[in-house]
This record gives structure tokens, sequence and C-alpha cells, in this order.
């Protein structure tokens, strides 16, 4: 092999099928593999470190980031700071991001009841998931780095603020594969009519083989783009033309010995395999009127509702790890369509419902046991009301010290309140957990120790957590 492809070998695909040697023999085998939940990457055998309590992940990220006080924090200690300046500590060696002055305090407008057993407080708005608030377990002291939403998406999926970087979905599928032959292991659903801030980097695979990269699915439409065969052109002159393609490559292949050749039939297989796949398991109408109702779906209508019944029906064919964004949470209060009296109480019921329906369904089923739900943004809000320009609505700046989060199924604390902020939801007084910790516990419930699950690039093995992390039993069963 000449250095040239020496060097391309260790910075593109890793050899995905190309160290194989047995070709399309060797993906087969590679599936048999993940079906028992490892994957065979570059010729080495990769799974869990110990024995698993999820086997996948739904991770429901509110993009633009909710306000704690107006979800799951509740303090009654802002009603009688309303209006008022607030505490010069609270600016001391601080920056906002588009708060100026000396801002007032804000209550939430919103009111506040506790919920099950665990007596979670828990806004009005959401009454779907005050239902299920037993089976959650609520972490009121998550704190971030960033202040800012694409640096704060990216260090929540990838472990670095700066774009480049593998996404936890990308991890997942290096370490585990996909146990469907016929879909991919990694699947993005978006809502809310806006990918998030920091782009599809925060699905991208980085350094990792590029079969582990997110794959974005719509739900109105072809579920992935050009995936239906073009006018003229039926299964068979397809099956005919990729066979055609298919020789090409090999003649390419055994010239060059470049493994991207071989990485290239493996993606066309799969993409010949999803044609047929992916409509099956995107079509919702399938699904009993009962069931429909339950999530409040529309077919043929992109939702985030629809979203929600998907990634029932993809994790129940065995996708890994299923990514939801929903666009339309940060609320600066600059006008109606961003404020706390009138959008939230929108994006709350469009979201409240779905999820709940999703928590009973995976539950009534038997997939929550092993399935792993987490909700949550990329960073808090402040307790400030943040008045833009004069702005006469109600909102609140980027917070990066303290905010609230969720999780369900796979192992987790359920019914367990983890952490606490002070009276004013300004700063964690209780159980600080880091993103970084955050990352590392998600990676322990999927049966791997974060220091091991590693990938050696540019001279050195990165991972996940970089070199920080700590697996935070507080949030395990």
């Amino acid at each position: 092999m000449t250095p040239d492809l020496e060097f391309v070998e260790h910075i593109t695909r890793r050899n995905f099928l190309g160290q194989f040697g047995a070709g399309i023999g060797a993906v087969a085998l590679g599936s048999m593999l993940s079906a028992d939940g490892y994957a065979n990457i570059a010729g080495n055998v990769i799974g869990p470190h110990f024995a698993p309590k999820a086997k996948r992940i739904i991770y429901l990220h509110m993009a633009g980031s909710p306000s704690q006080h107006d979800t799951f924090d509740y303090k009654p200690e802002l009603d009688k700071w309303n209006g008022k300046l607030c505490p010069e500590e609270f600016l001391e060696n601080e920056r906002f991001a588009f708060i100026k002055g000396h801002p007032k305090m804000l209550a939430s407008p919103h009111t506040f009841q506790q919920h099950g057993e665990s007596g979670a407080w828990i806004v009005d708005l959401l009454p779907n998931l005050a239902t299920v608030a037993d089976d959650l377990c609520i972490v009121r002291s998550m704190y971030t780095d960033q202040f800012n939403h694409a640096p704060a998406q990216l260090l929540l999926y990838t472990g670095s603020p700066r774009p480049g970087r593998p996404s936890m979905g990308s991890w997942m599928t290096y370490g585990l594969g996909s146990m469907n032959e016929n879909l991919p292991g990694f699947v993005v659903l978006v809502s809310g009519d806006k990918t998030p801030s920091a782009g599809k980097s925060v699905w991208g695979s980085g350094f990792l083989p590029t079969v582990h990269q997110g794959v974005q699915c719509r739900t109105s439409g072809d579920p992935v783009l050009f995936l239906s065969d073009p006018e003229g052109m039926d299964r068979e002159v397809r099956r005919s033309s990729l066979d055609a393609l298919n020789k090409l490559n090999e003649m390419q292949y055994e010239e060059s010995g470049d493994p991207e050749t071989q990485t290239r039939i493996s993606q066309y297989e799969l993409a010949f395999r999803m044609q047929l796949s992916v409509p099956e398991v995107m079509n919702i109408e399938d699904e009993p009127e009962d069931i429909r109702e339950m999530y409040g779906v529309t077919p043929g209508k992109s939702s985030f509702a629809n979203n929600c019944l998907l990634a029932r029906r993809l994790i129940e064919k065995d996708v890994r790890y299923v990514q939801l964004f929903d666009w339309g949470w940060d609320l600066h209060g600059e006008g109606m369509g961003t404020d706390l009296v009138n959008h939230l109480p929108q994006k709350c019921k469009q979201t409240d419902k779905p999820i709940a329906a999703l928590i009973k369904d995976l539950k009534q089923r038997g997939l929550l046991e092993d399935t792993l739900v987490i909700w949550g943004g990329e960073f808090g809000r402040t307790p400030m009301n943040e008045e833009r320009d004069g702005s006469k609505f109600l909102g609140r700046d980027h917070h990066p010290h303290c905010f609230t989060m969720w999780m369900a199924g796979g192992g987790v604390n359920a019914g367990a309140q983890v952490g606490a902020t002070d009276d004013f939801g300004y700063r964690i007084t209780e159980t600080p957990i880091h993103v970084h910790d955050l990352q590392a516990s998600i990676m322990h419930l999927m049966g791997f120790n974060h220091e091991r699950l590693t990938y050696r690039y540019q001279g050195r093995d990165f991972r996940l957590t970089d070199v920080h992390g700590e697996v935070r039993r507080e949030l395990l069963a």
C-alpha cells in the first residue's frame, strides 16, 4: 500500500470493510455480533465492559433550553422578589449573554403542584407528564461551562464546545453497533422548523468512521432524501444497476486498495435495504387509532408528537440511539413568540402529551426497563427578567450555573429528585452534576467504562468525556 493510502486508512473510515477482507460476508458477521450488543470495527470486537442496564437511548432535546424556574424547579421565594432589583452578589464577576444594567427578579407566571409519591414539583403546564412523575429521575443540579447555544450543545453531545468531536450517538454505535442491519444505528428527528444552533455537528461522527454519523429522517415526504427510486426505475432495475456499480467499485478496490471503496459498497447496500425498511418503520398510519390518539399525532405532518411515536417504533426495531431535537425553547421575552406567558404554554402543550405517551407506551410494551429516556436543554435560564431593549414581555437569559434535566427507564433511579439550588434557582446548593458527569453516567448505564471507550486520533486517545467525568451513583437505581 502506498504511503498516501496508508494515511487515508487512518483518517477516514478506519478500514470499516477494508480490514475485514471478506467484504460483504464480513458485514454479515458484524451484524450478527451487533445483535448480541457488539460491533466489529477496524478488525476489533468492541462491546460493553460490563452488563448494561440499558440497550438503547431516546434523547429528547429541547433546543434553546427551557427555564428550570418554569418547569421543574419551583421557587416560591421568587414571588416575594418579583419585580425587585436582583441581589448585588448575582452580578459580581458575572457576564450574561443579553442582560444589561441591573435586572429585576422574575417569578414564574405559572403555578406548580406536587405529584406522585416522590412529591415532585411540576408546573401545571405539564399535566400529562405529571402522571408519570414517579418514573422520572429529576436532576435539578446540572451545570455546564458554556452559556451560548452552539458551544453548550456541542459540549453536551460531543464533550467539547468546538466542532470536530464525535457525538454521543456516534460513540454508542461505535461501541455497540446497530442491532438491525436494515436500519441505521443512530437516527435523528427534528421538529420546531429549525435545526439546533450547533447544526448537524451534534449528530456528526467527528473523527470516528463516518458510518457512525446520525441519519436525519423526516416525518413527511421521503423519510430520507432521495430514498425513493426515480420515475421509471423499479426495484429490479435498481438492483441491477447497483450490482454493476458494485463490480466497478470492486475493480477499483483491487487496483487501489483504498478501504473507502469497500465502505462505499457497504453504504450502497445499506441504502438499498433502507428503501424497504425505512418507509415501513416511519409509517405511523400502521399504528392503532388509540395509540395515535395517545400521542396526539397527525400522520403526514412534521411534529414533535409524530417524532415521539417514531422514536418508539425505531427502538422497537432495534435502532440503538434515537435523538429528537425540538426547537423553540429559547424564551428571551423579546416578543410574544419568545415569552413565558404566551409561548412557553404552547411549547409545553406540543410536548407534554407525546412525552408522557412515550413513557407509558414503552412501559406497557416492556421496553422502558432497558430503554434510557433523557429530557433537557443545553443550559439553564436566569431568575431575572431579561427585558432586552426595554421589552415588556417576560423572558430569561442564558444561565450555565444550574439547570434541570430528567431521565427515565434503563436503570435510572426512578422517583428520585437529585440535587438542589438556592431560593432563586441561581446557584447549586446540593449535588452538583457537570455535563461530563452526565455523559459518564449515560455510558455506564449502556455498559461502558467511559474512560476505556476510546479512539486514537492525532496521536492520542480521545473519549466522549475527554479527560473529565464521574459516574454519579445518585442517578442510578
